[in-house]
């Protein structure tokens, strides 16, 4: 059997509250930082020659990092691979991996100005794919609504992978009973994190990310049944080393996102939304409900598998951008 490339190990904070040092980059990343209006730093990798007709953009989702995206980037930048060349663009995320927080308060709509601001910096001009992942598709999502010539104009496909349009909070009225607890215990959970910030850090850094407590708790939450203990353990080490300053300051906007009504300029481009059957962050009602705000795109459930579809199905996930890529 071939062994997938293994994911980059980000290391831990420097210290409690602060973004986790991002790992080093491969060989063939370029690192560049873009420096947003209020001061937040991103740290951007581009691979690809910066001369390639078409840039596919992919975002990666909450707790994680852009390393997550990394058997995608080598499928789509393999030389081997037909057709013109790609360059890709991953970024991370506010408060992740290296990249700082700025000034402004954390939401969906902002993460939606710094997809944008990426753009105008890296790929002001030429054809564009767009890839998120959970909060990472959210972030395209907000800015189809900002950008909707933008989105319109430039975008050949959009891959949204096991992620929601909205109606994350299971807390209210509604939902089950059983979905109401685990919602509302949720909430209090982040509502501690976000009070005791760098207690909950040091608490952490008591439990390693190798622990197998910690590794059962991610496997459990984010993967499906059949998981490769590798792709666990290194998501386990990306969600360890996300402060938990920036692990509670997502979850509000989170679960009051809703873009159900903001998709219009998404409609007319070639979409594609993956869910994965066994998915606890974003389960299956989430990906047919965007399917039913996009009714030209294409849904497609994966059975058994969880949230983390870009390791748990690299391939499936490869083959949709790089159909749109062709196309």
């Amino acid at each position: 059997m071939t062994r997938l490339p293994r994911l980059p190990r980000p290391p831990l904070s420097a210290a409690p509250g602060t973004p986790a040092v991002p790992a080093p980059p491969r060989a063939a990343d370029r690192v560049r930082t873009i420096t947003t209006a209020d001061g937040a730093a991103l740290r951007v990798l581009v691979r690809g020659p910066d001369d390639a007709p078409l840039t596919v953009v992919l975002g990666h989702g909450w707790t994680l990092g852009s390393s997550t995206w990394e058997r995608q980037t080598a499928a789509l930048t393999d030389p081997a691979r037909p057709g013109p060349a790609v360059r890709v663009v991953r970024w991370e995320q506010r408060g992740h991996c290296g990249s700082t927080l700025g000034t402004r308060p954390l939401g969906i709509d902002l993460l939606g100005d710094d997809l944008a601001a990426i753009i105008d910096t890296l790929a002001p001009t030429g054809r564009l794919v767009l890839g998120g992942h959970s909060m990472g598709a959210m972030t395209i999502m907000a800015l189809a609504a900002e950008r909707p010539d933008l989105v319109r104009d430039r975008v050949a496909g959009v891959a949204l992978v096991a992620t929601a349009a909205g109606r994350l909070d299971t807390s209210r009225p509604g939902f089950p009973l059983r979905a109401r607890a685990t919602g509302t215990a949720q909430r209090l959970i982040m509502g501690a994190l976000a009070r005791l910030p760098r207690e909950a850090d040091r608490l952490r850094s008591l439990a390693p990310p190798r622990l197998g407590a910690h590794r059962a708790a991610v496997r459990r939450l984010l993967f499906g049944r059949d998981a490769d203990p590798l792709r666990v353990r290194e998501c386990a080490e990306l969600v360890h080393g996300c402060p938990a300053a920036v692990v509670a300051g997502y979850y509000g906007p989170l679960m009051r996102h809703d873009m159900t009504a903001r998709l219009a300029a998404l409609r007319d481009v070639d979409t594609v939304v993956l869910g994965g059957g066994a998915d606890r962050l974003t389960p299956v009602r989430c990906a047919r409900a965007l399917g039913r705000a996009l009714p030209g795109a294409e849904v497609r459930i994966l059975p058994g598998l969880g949230h983390m579809l870009t390791v748990e199905a690299p391939d499936e996930v490869s083959g949709v951008l790089l159909r749109m890529c062709a196309a």
